[in-house]
This record gives structure tokens, sequence and C-alpha cells, in this order.
């Protein structure tokens, strides 16, 4: 397994594999991982917030299917109530997989992003390519302390994003990535 699939605790030093060498790899070989490279995860307010959200949806749906159904066409078709509470479990241990896939690392030239649990995402955002790096925070995130840092590029399809940021670590994030952005690209 990946260290970029390890946990958000921030404990692996980087990506493994050539899916997470950012194309660092010279005549000589991959080059050693630079020392400043340090993965962190995202606050766990983004899991607490993505299984409320999961259980608030899937519990009264269950419900009141059992309900109609248990009416209109008896108590045995009631019993198919139960396969949104079965999606509700399922999902459970899903939500929490996906919020420990979720991490980032600051390096001295780019910024590293990388997500997913099936198929697995390291996004690399040289600062010199950043147009505009926004802070977002919708009143359910805002409820459970969380921020969301958009990244904008040059180019339109770029969709850098880390969601479930405290909201002072994205403000910190979002000062010093704006900072090395313009120092970046003035010496284009």
């Amino acid at each position: 397994m990946s260290q970029l699939t390890g946990g958000p605790s921030g404990g692996g030093s980087g990506p493994a594999g050539p899916e997470g060498s950012g194309g660092s790899e010279g005549a000589e070989g991959p080059e050693e991982p630079e020392a400043a490279e340090r993965w962190r995860g995202v606050e766990r307010g983004l899991l607490r917030m993505r299984r409320t959200l999961l259980v608030a949806v899937l519990v009264p749906l269950a419900a009141v299917l059992g309900l109609v159904l248990g009416l209109t066409a008896g108590p045995w078709w009631a019993v198919l109530a139960a396969a949104p509470l079965a999606v509700a479990v399922w999902g459970w241990r899903a939500v929490a997989r996906n919020w420990a896939s979720w991490r980032y690392a600051e390096r001295d030239d780019d910024l590293l992003i990388g997500r997913g649990v099936i198929w697995r995402e390291l996004t690399v955002v040289p600062y010199g390519r950043m147009q505009l790096v926004e802070v977002t925070s919708g009143p359910l995130e805002r409820y459970f302390g969380l921020a969301r840092l958009q990244l904008h590029t040059a180019a339109a399809t770029t969709d850098a994003h880390i969601p479930g940021l405290a909201p002072e670590e994205a403000e910190r994030l979002r000062d010093r990535l704006t900072e090395l952005g313009e120092a970046r690209s003035a010496g284009l």
C-alpha cells in the first residue's frame, strides 16, 4: 500500500511508487524525497459532517419508505425499507475511507494534493501557476468548524481543492500560497 493512502495523521513522508513521484525522476533514478515535504490530513470534522449528512438523509428515507410500503403494499413489502439502512451502514465505512485518503503537502516549488480510495489521484500545483486561491465555508461547514481551499490556475480544467481544513489553517495556506505564487510568477 502506498504511503499516500495511510491516514490523515500526516505520518507518511510522501507518496511512494511511480504515481507519487511527480515526474521527478532523472537519468540516475528517482530523487530522494524533500526533507521539507510533510503530508497533512484534513480535519476530523469533515468525517463528522459527512456522516451526519449520510444519516440525516438515509434514516428518514428508510422510515418514510417503511411506512408507505407497510400501509400501501403490506408489511412484507416494508422490509424493503432496510435497503437505505444497508446503504447507510456501507456508507459509514466508505465515508471514513474517503476522509482518510485526503492529504496535502507543501514543497519548495509546488503543492501536492492526494485523494482517492479506489482511484487514487495526486495533483501537483506549481506555485507559479496559481492565479487565485479562495477560502470558502458554507453554513454546514461553518457549523462543523471547517473551510475549503480552492485553487485556480491558468489551466481551465484544474479543480484543485482541499476540503475539511480548519479555518485558521485554510487562511494560513491561502496567504502562503498567494505569497509563493506572486514570488514565482514574478520570476517568469
